[in-house]
């Protein structure tokens, strides 16, 4: 876990890059503080010349009211401008860090993004971000002046008293005992506070996400029960944070007001003795209480800060997530297109096996089956071809070429690959389809969704190819089409199908399997099937078991065996039949 001051410097190291809009802003302050401080100055000069009644020297008090009224009004325009330097400088650090936590996240591997849910990476790149942003700015706008009053406020005490001034500087370190001493509770109980937030995000997204499931087994209850929990939960801590961090104020306030009573005595003593005017205790009276508001304020802002700094550390958790491995420059150079699988070893889990010294070879141009029980690595196989995971040991060779020595992207264009699950943007139709190939043509777009038969449904859409759509605007089935479409418009040198077809009719199947013949006439396939009637014509099929090959060849040769796969083929049939 970063510790708070750690957390700081991760900022700071952000906030460099604003360093010129940093020094105007502390300049500005600086201006500011001089001349707040010098106004009570005046104020005392001016009270000296109220001697008593009939020596009030009129000219004199009006050259100082004039003055004070001047230096109100700089000090006023340099405020101003110095509380929009700070706005700018506290959103450009928050733009600058959510766009370093967008880009980690395009880089980090699918195991971080798999074991950690998407409400809670949204909550930090969102809401945390937001409560970092509304500290830092709390932060920039006392924290600078603070810190200045304090230092000009001792140099403006130092030339009226020396001896107040040395009791006051004695005491102040009892006040930075008494906020720090709370601020590091405080920091502690804020960490676990943006932890259950994020754990409510998760949740709410989850069952928002997932509505129909939901309602369909009668979860509604224990999702309340569940929510109430985190809610809970998220309420001690909160109430923590809060308990803790509101006795930061009263507490720098109870030490304030006994080194200003401190002031008070020693003056009056000082003017008894004929060693200060009243007008000089006066001054250092305002001085004093000047000297200890900046620590009232920061305790106030220690709060916020905390807050800010708890969240900034989710935030960088995030982006210091460690990335995937390096990806190469060399392009991926598909000649045939023979995949070569060397002795891979992959689990998800260490010490939880799943593939093991699994092989094989595909000539170029044909079509791979996969088949098998649930669980048994077909999915996690195609995530290795993909490189959406890398092996933890073994070769796979794609024309002699070692997909770790090349990058991602150009293997991964070289796939075509249309899943079971379905995604689409808000956006228009043409946008989803072209999503692989931006520059395509609408003439190329249409033809590709004749052959992937999703222009039916397209052109009765009362935009055609400009009709916005999202993922909640169309059936499963359509969204399916689209897809597969996609595909369709690229017609990549490679081809992954996981169940391509699981969400449309038999009618419309047959048309788009008759598309995929035509699209897989020369290429090398892999199509991952539960229905074994749809992969009888492969070329061969691979079936797997707990992570290995336990059979292969065509449906005929295997069906011969008598082994597994003529099991499995017979027990699918047989429930159709029933």
């Amino acid at each position: 876990m970063n510790s708070s001051s750690e957390t700081l410097k991760k900022v700071l190291k952000v906030i460099e890059r604003y360093k010129f809009l940093l020094l105007l802003s502390i300049l500005l302050s600086g201006i500011t503080v001089v001349l707040q401080l010098y106004v009570p100055i005046l104020f005392g000069e001016a009270i000296d010349g109220i001697v008593e009644e009939g020596h009030v020297d009129f000219s004199l008090v009006q050259a100082y009211l004039v003055k004070i009224c001047l230096l109100i009004g700089v000090s006023s325009i340099a405020t101003w401008i110095m509380n929009m330097i700070n706005n700018r400088l506290t959103f450009s650090t928050v733009k600058d860090i959510r766009n370093k936590a967008m880009r980690q996240i395009q880089s980090l591997p699918l195991g971080y993004l798999d074991s950690h849910s998407s409400g809670d990476i949204v909550q930090r790149v969102i809401a945390d971000t937001d409560q970092m942003g509304d500290g830092l700015l709390m932060g920039f706008n006392q924290l600078f002046s603070g810190i200045v009053t304090i230092i000009v406020t001792l140099g403006f005490m130092f030339s009226k008293n020396l001896e107040i001034t040395l009791m006051v500087i004695v005491m102040t370190p009892v006040s930075f005992l008494v906020a720090k001493s709370i601020a590091t509770r405080s920091y502690t109980m804020f960490r676990k506070q943006t932890a259950a937030r994020g754990k409510q995000t998760a949740l709410i997204n989850e069952m928002i996400g997932n509505e129909k499931i939901v309602k369909a087994f009668g979860y509604e209850d224990k999702a309340s029960e569940r929510f109430k929990e985190i809610n809970q939960e998220l309420r001690e801590y909160s109430q923590s944070a809060i308990f803790f961090s509101s006795l930061t104020n009263p507490s720098t306030r109870a030490v304030n007001n006994v080194i200003y009573a401190l002031v008070a005595l020693l003056g009056a003593y000082r003017i008894m003795s004929h060693g200060l005017t009243v007008g000089g205790l006066t001054v250092m009276l305002s001085y004093a209480n000047q000297y200890m508001k900046p620590f009232n304020d920061i305790s106030s802002v220690i709060t916020e800060l905390q807050n800010a700094m708890a969240c900034a550390a989710r935030v960088f958790d995030l982006i210091e997530a460690q990335p995937q491995s390096k990806d190469l420059d060399n392009q991926l150079q598909i000649q045939a297109g023979q995949i070569d699988i060397q002795h891979v070893y992959f689990s998800y889990v260490k010490n939880q096996k799943l593939i093991e010294d699994f092989s094989f070879h595909t000539n170029p141009g044909t079509t791979t089956a996969i088949v098998g029980p649930t669980g048994c690595g077909k999915t996690t196989l195609i995530n290795l071809l993909m490189r959406f995971y890398d092996a933890d040991k073994g070769e796979i060779m794609v024309d002699g070429q070692n997909i770790n020595q090349v990058s991602r992207h150009s293997l991964r264009s070289s796939y075509g690959m249309v899943l079971q699950e379905t995604w689409l943007k808000n956006a228009t139709v043409r946008e989803n389809i072209a999503f692989g190939k931006p520059n395509a043509t609408d003439d190329e777009i249409i033809k590709a969704c004749k052959e992937a038969h999703s222009w039916e449904f397209i052109r009765r859409m009362p935009k055609r190819l400009d009709t916005i759509i999202d993922d909640e605007s169309l059936s499963q089935g359509q969204k399916q089409l689209l897809c597969i479409t996609r595909v369709m418009l690229c017609i990549p040198p490679l081809l992954i199908l996981d169940e391509a077809t699981s969400n449309i009719d038999t009618r419309t199947e047959v048309q788009i399997q008759e598309a995929f013949d035509k699209l897989m006439k020369g290429r090398t396939s892999f199509i991952v099937a539960h229905r074994l009637s749809t992969i009888r014509n492969a070329d061969n099929i691979l079936v797997m078991n707990q992570g290995k090959i336990i059979e292969q060849g065509n449906h005929e040769t295997l069906m011969a065996k008598n082994g597994f796969y003529k099991n499995l083929y017979n027990a699918q049939f047989a429930n159709i039949q029933e």
